[in-house]
């Protein structure tokens, strides 16, 4: 019983900062990716940011890079998206997934098993 839950959406005005978490529980898998997707409406679910079981190699997407930071947490199969300089094209459902058995990256949606129930982040002008 695989399960994601995100936190941390909300309403921010252009400029300010969200911190996302997504917290993993079922997970027997030795080895998977942990990604942050999003997806506005009327748009396609995109890849955000990703980081692999161990911590190590966090990939941004080129969107975000220089502003959104993500990490894993303090507590066992935890991760962050800190989100800073937030702008309105930013406002989207936030999404954490799993890709088992693999530490690879891989921005297609589909190629992740498990997805968490989303968060929403909407940023104001």
């Amino acid at each position: 019983q695989v399960q994601l839950v995100e936190s941390g959406g909300g309403l921010v005005q252009a400029g300010g900062s969200l911190r996302l978490s997504c917290a993993a529980s079922g997970l027997t898998f030795s080895t998977y990716y942990i990604g942050w997707f999003r997806q506005a409406p009327g748009k396609d679910r995109e890849f955000v940011a990703g980081i692999d079981w161990s911590g190590h190699v966090p990939y941004g997407a080129d969107s975000v890079k220089g502003r959104f930071t993500i990490s894993r947490g303090n507590a066992k199969n935890t991760v962050n998206l800190q989100m800073d300089s937030l702008k309105p094209e930013d406002t989207a459902v936030y999404y954490c997934a799993v890709r088992p058995y693999s530490s690879i990256y891989r921005s297609n949606p589909g190629e992740y098993a498990y997805w968490g129930q989303g968060t929403q982040v909407t940023v104001s002008s």
